[in-house]
């Protein structure tokens, strides 16, 4: 069985005759990993199930001399401490909201990665990323605790601004279809939580978020897609919200925040979830011999589907190697 059908199997929450995966490093523990040749033997035998190609530039680990690095909307990074992500400046103020300059959705090469990636991939479970789509997006573009006080004391101006960046995404969306038709999923990243429960509480996310995020999911799911969302944090709450306008998929599945066990057994049949192994605790503190239990058990967990196994998130750079090893090893021989 190929890895597509393998992992559509898995979506249908189907029992699989192995766990589809994919595992995804930090640049700091991809250069600690790859150092010693063992490793670099059991990085280079990584075959992930699913193929994702972002179609947004924030170029993950790209910055200037001076450590900063500016994305298409125009938002600078200070990665000069992290090279990863970094933090964001704010440049989005409701003074200069109407003559901002937002990017083309059909801006030229926006979609070569992804194309290359379907010719080259054909048997891979293939996603389209729009990554900090759009709560993210907003409030990298806003700032973080602007974005917050505009929810309670400026709303009108945060709906705004949530729906120009909806209309973005939307518009990338159906470029990206009618281009490749063929791809498998859209996969949203959109951090909402905390370690402690939702940023901005139940409530304001069901008032500002979910019926925005109903549309865009709603576009994936009318051209016969899957759409796979990631948010970190203790976001259960709205687990049933999730699946109810139409998330096929959640992604990290944090076992620091959630019982996963429990939360599988719940949600099988209308949720499936990709992620699930430690990278706060187990990967990092976490012994070889722990490490092959817990990713024994997540395994077989999977087996009776709606489960992508996989690091909560990418591999940090104080995770172990010999755990990365032991991950690997489980996984890749299941």
């Amino acid at each position: 069985m190929i890895s597509r059908e393998l992992v559509y199997q898995a979506l249908a929450f189907q029992e699989v005759p192995r766990v589809p995966y994919a595992v995804g490093f930090t640049i700091p523990a991809r250069q600690r990993f790859c150092a010693d040749p063992t490793g670099r033997e059991l990085f280079e035998q990584i075959d992930n199930d699913l193929h994702v190609s972002p179609v947004i530039r924030i170029e993950y680990g790209v910055r200037d001399p001076d450590g900063r690095y500016t994305d298409e909307f125009g938002v600078v990074w200070d990665r000069s401490a992290d090279p990863d992500i970094g933090v964001s400046i704010p440049s989005l103020t409701p003074e200069n909201f109407d003559s901002y300059p937002w990017p083309d959705p059909n801006a030229p090469g926006r979609f070569d990665r992804l194309q290359a990636a379907l010719r080259q991939h054909p048997d891979k479970f293939q996603v389209m990323a729009v990554d900090f789509s759009l709560y993210e997006r907003a409030w990298t573009l806003r700032g973080l605790t602007e974005l917050l006080l505009d929810f309670i004391e400026n709303p009108g101006f945060a709906e705004a601004l949530l729906d120009r960046v909806l209309q973005f995404n939307l518009d990338v969306i159906d470029a990206a279809l009618r281009l490749c038709p063929q791809i498998d999923a859209v996969y949203f990243g959109d951090d909402f939580g905390s370690q402690t429960g939702l940023i901005m509480g139940a409530q304001r996310w069901r008032q500002f978020l979910r019926p925005r995020l109903a549309r865009q999911y709603s576009a994936v799911h009318q051209a016969g897609k899957k759409v796979l969302i990631h948010s970190c944090g203790r976001v259960q709450e709205i687990f049933d919200d999730l699946a109810d306008i139409g998330v096929d998929c959640f992604n990290p599945f944090q076992p620091e925040v959630m019982d996963v066990y429990a939360i599988h057994r719940q949600y099988h049949g209308r949720l499936a979830f990709w992620g699930g192994i430690s990278t706060q605790q187990l990967l990092p503190y976490g012994t070889v011999q722990q490490v092959e239990t817990e990713v024994d058990k997540l395994l077989a967990l999977g087996r009776s589907g709606g489960y992508i196994i996989a690091p909560a998130h990418g591999i940090p750079g104080d995770a172990k190697p010999q755990n990365i090893a032991a991950m690997l090893k489980k996984i890749l021989n299941q």
